[in-house]
């Protein structure tokens, strides 16, 4: 893997897609001074940047403010596409959502987060909107914590120590010790719930799925709120639904 110290490392190309990445749901439309900020790269740069992206039909902009065009899902969908997975996953997930009456969603591990390939939401249960590509530190989330309870030790551990473990809230796990521990019971059980840790009043189950070889690929999971659901609802009742389906797209996956 190239390193910034690399000489085959490309640094215009890594400063390109900060520009790209600087805007989001909360920052859809960005002046030339917001981009720059927020890609930690000059002003000069950051025009030179945008222009090019504009040129390329990537971002447009008016007399004040730049924004992504629709053509930039073209480098997202290329990965997606290959996958096959959200395909095989969306309807297991619409089945899913309607039994249990809650958001579900699939994601697969980027480094050191979860990145959403496919979702069914009910209602918003969060202060961010979760969408396609949205992205949370895995070392929080159960989506996560099944993906990285799919790894080797030495894999897990190599993703804990990229990860910034700080707390989110202040019941997230952040010891390494604690989550080497909470990732064994991952693995032994099957599955994963989270309560609190990555945004107040979240609860999530998810469990794992899996490629032919056995391999785990990516996670599926149900979020609710702990004002409507109890933790022991997410076991009763939540968790058999979600082993079912978990079950269901397995059997998918064996035959790509």
């Amino acid at each position: 893997m190239s390193t910034p110290d690399s000489g085959d490392f490309v640094q215009s190309l890594a400063r390109g897609l900060s520009v790209i990445r600087a805007f989001d749901a909360d920052h859809a439309e960005l002046t030339l001074s917001g981009v720059a900020r927020r890609a930690d790269i000059t002003r000069a740069a950051a025009r030179r940047f945008l222009l090019t992206l504009e040129s390329l039909g990537y971002v447009r902009s008016d007399e004040r403010a730049f924004s992504l065009t629709p053509r930039v899902l073209e480098l997202g969908f290329s990965y997606l596409s290959s996958l096959s997975l959200p395909e095989i996953v969306q309807p297991h997930l619409e089945s899913l959502s309607r039994g249990v009456g809650e958001s579900v969603s699939a994601a697969v591990l980027d480094g050191a987060d979860i990145v959403y390939i496919a979702r069914v939401p009910t209602r918003r249960i969060m202060s961010v909107r979760i969408t396609i590509g949205t992205r949370f530190p895995a070392f929080a989330t159960s989506m996560g914590r099944v993906l990285l309870a799919g790894m080797t030790d030495a894999a897990a551990d190599a993703v804990l120590a990229a990860s910034d473990l700080m707390p989110l809230t202040d019941r997230t796990v952040t010891d390494p010790a604690d989550l080497r521990a909470e990732l064994g019971r991952v693995r032994g059980q099957g599955w994963s719930l989270v309560d609190g840790e990555l945004e107040p009043g979240l609860r999530s189950i998810a469990a794992p799925l899996h490629a032919r070889d056995g391999s785990v690929v990516a996670a599926v999971n149900v979020s609710t709120s702990a004002t409507r659901d109890s933790v022991e609802q997410l076991l009763d009742a939540y968790l058999p639904a979600l082993l079912g389906t978990a079950g269901a797209i397995d059997a998918e996956l064996r035959l790509v």
